[in-house]
């Protein structure tokens, strides 16, 4: 750790993979982590949209703040069944509402699964997985690979949810969207942190932050991000009727750069692939984790996961604003 200023820790730089399908708050997602972690690739996966979207929308990311980040092409398509995507939220292109620059470069000729193998190999013990889109790269990563989860520090994942969900009642986007895959990784036996939308729905863009990102006069990368920010806000008053544009995906970066800005309780957490109303569900075991419920009438499984319950959502906005008006 080293000092900064006002007397706070900060952690070294962690190694992070960011495996994704941007999506607005991926985007996010890849900014933070460029500045605040030891960012060694980009995977891309089907989600928001198509993965050629994805894909591109990845590249012209890092395109637009000067990144120079390897992007590897993942999976189209869930371990079963066919594709879902949000064009809803996020658009025809998954990241509507801004004009973004023609990528400068294309992927790398590794497929997204093998680039996982390859960076955890060559980071053994020290590389993060943050999984912040559908789990489909990483669970075929696992099975190509065995030793591939005992090789990571951790998996961080924006997925699931303790309550409810946003793309079924029971069920979050990421997870439903492949949820084969979700049982896969949460089942692999490496560190897992999961931030799910029970708190990322409350942390995101308020009308004002994003006024001050348009007004703070950060540069073109701060001027795009706001109105992208613009687009994904009315997206979320028009479908969900919230008044905040959830930074889901960055949510899941904190616990390895600002832990304290979240809060976490050792779970067992296993996802629902039969159910016919709660297919893609995380079933999170939080019986005995309430005040005045030490124990409960069946035995808890042994967690397998640290589950976020709370976050202090505007001081982590405020960093997130911070990083983004850093850029040129």
């Amino acid at each position: 750790m080293t000092a900064a200023p006002g007397g706070r820790e900060e952690l070294a730089l962690a190694k992070m993979l960011i495996d994704c399908d941007p999506g607005h708050d991926d985007a996010i997602a890849i900014l933070f982590a460029a500045r605040r972690c030891d960012l060694v690739g980009i995977t891309t996966v089907h989600g928001n949209a198509s993965l050629e979207n994805t894909t591109r929308n990845a590249l012209a990311i890092c395109t637009l703040a000067g990144l120079d980040v390897p992007v590897a092409r993942g999976c189209a398509a869930p371990l079963v069944g066919v594709a879902t995507h949000a064009g809803d939220i996020h658009g025809r292109t998954g990241l509507d509402g801004a004009e973004l620059p023609v990528p400068d470069r294309g992927p790398v000729e590794a497929h997204a699964v093998d680039f996982i193998i390859e960076q955890a190999e060559r980071h053994k013990g020290e590389l993060v997985l943050a999984v912040v889109g559908p789990q489909t790269n990483v669970a075929l990563a696992l099975r190509r690979e065995p030793r591939l989860a005992s090789w990571l520090k951790a998996i961080t994942i924006m997925g699931g949810s303790t309550t409810i969900g946003n793309i079924t009642p029971a069920a979050e986007f990421n997870v439903y969207a492949d949820p084969e895959a979700a049982a896969a990784v949460f089942a692999c036996g490496a560190p897992i942190w999961m931030v799910g939308y029970n708190v990322t729905r409350q942390t995101g863009f308020t009308q004002p932050e994003i006024d001050r990102l348009r007004a703070a006069g950060g540069g073109r990368t701060a001027a795009v991000i706001a109105d992208l920010m613009q687009f994904y806000l009315d997206g979320q008053r028009r479908v969900f009727g919230l008044d905040i544009a959830p930074m889901h995906d960055v949510c899941a970066v904190f616990p390895f750069v600002r832990p304290e800005l979240l809060t976490f309780v050792e779970a067992a957490v296993e996802v629902e692939l039969a159910g016919r109303l709660t297919r893609g569900m995380t079933v999170c075991d939080l019986r005995n984790k309430r005040a005045g419920a030490p124990g409960a009438i069946q035995e808890a499984r042994r967690p397998n996961a640290r589950v976020a319950v709370a976050s202090d959502a505007r001081s982590l906005i405020a960093e997130v604003i911070d990083v983004v008006l850093a850029f040129p």
